[in-house]
Parts: structure tokens; sequence; C-alpha cells
């Protein structure tokens, strides 16, 4: 009588001894599938192992990422070296702005006695002369600095440019237009240095 096949034994097991009467071939085949299906266990713990692992970065990606970021923080710190330029640029203009009209509004009242005295000086003097060479030459200082003089007879009022000391009526003169120029005003491109003092029609 032939006694029945064992049970497979775990991977990795020895096979047992074949007993007696049992076949030699039963027993390798056995052998074999159990030693197949250590083989496999092997195989899949391998494989979970290497994905678990984490995976190993490319030293040429990384690389590539350093470079990029260095090249970002480069490119910040020049932008923000050319926006300092232009701030430092525009502070100096700014600066050089002021000191002129400083300047300038210093010498108005040495413009103002100088037209006085040529108003009132015999126009034919060596005196109105050399008052007239001084006025000139003051008056093209301040033409090459871009400085004008506002005088604004027959004009609107503007209050932002005009300062009116007195109103008259006048016939034929609108409300509001300017008859008389008390004081010369001056403006250096968009700043009035000082508004014109003037008397406006009622």
């Amino acid at each position: 009588m032939t006694r029945p096949r064992p049970k497979g034994k775990a991977a990795g097991e020895r096979p047992e001894a074949a007993t007696p009467g049992e076949e030699p071939e039963a027993i390798e085949e056995q052998a074999a599938a159990e030693e197949a299906a250590a083989a496999d266990a092997r195989s899949n713990g391998a494989e979970a192992a290497e994905a678990d692992a984490p995976a190993q970065e490319d030293p040429v990606t990384k690389l590539e990422a350093e470079r990029d970021e260095y090249l970002q923080m480069a490119q910040r710190a020049q932008a923000d070296f050319e926006n300092y330029r232009k701030r430092a640029a525009k502070d100096m203009a700014a600066a050089g702005e002021r000191a002129k009209i400083g300047l300038v509004r210093d010498l108005l009242p040495v413009v103002d006695n100088l037209e006085r005295a040529l108003a009132s000086a015999d126009g034919d003097s060596a005196l109105a002369d050399g008052v007239r060479l001084v006025l000139n030459d003051l008056q093209g200082v301040f033409a090459r600095e871009g400085v004008h003089a506002l005088e604004p007879v027959g004009e609107q009022f503007d209050p932002t440019v005009h300062d009116a000391l007195s109103t008259r009526q006048q016939d034929g003169a609108e409300a509001g237009v300017v008859l008389d120029v008390v004081e010369k005003g001056y403006r250096l491109g968009d700043t009035v240095i000082r508004p014109a003092r003037v008397v406006v029609s009622a």
C-alpha cells in the first residue's frame, strides 16, 4: 500500500528524509517547489525594500537646481542695485534742484533792487548802463538755469502762481483778470519759486 504524501513544509525548511516506501521523485518535486517558493519570497522582500528606500537624487539634477538658485539670487541682487542706483540719482537731482531754488530765492531781492534802480535812474547815464549790465548778467544766469519770470498782465488770475494784493474795477476788463504786476514772480520748471504779486479786476 502507498503512503499519503506529507503536507508541504514552510519555505526554506529542508525536506524530511524519505521514509521507507515513499517515492524519491515525489520528494524531489516537493523540495524543488519549496525552494522556488523561498526564492520568490526573498525576491519580493528585496523589491519591497527597494521601493521603501528613498530614491537617490541625481547629482546632475542637484547641481542644476543649485545653479538656478544662485542665478536667481544674482538676478535679484542686480535688480536691487539698479533700483538703488536710480533712487540715488533721483535723490541727488532733487537735492540739486532744492539748492538751486534756494540760491535763486536769495538772489531775487537783488534783481528787484536792480530793476528799481534802473527804473529810477537816468537812462543815458553811466550808472544806469552799469546797473543794466549787472541786471542783464543775472537774468542771463537765470535763463541758463531754467528760471523764468512771471509777468501775467492780461492773464486770468491763477492762485497757484499769482498772489492777489488787491482788486479794482476797470472798464472793459472781465472779472478775475490780472491788471497790474506789483512784483514779478519766478518759476523753475513746474516749481513756483515766488508767485507774482498782482492787482486783479473785480
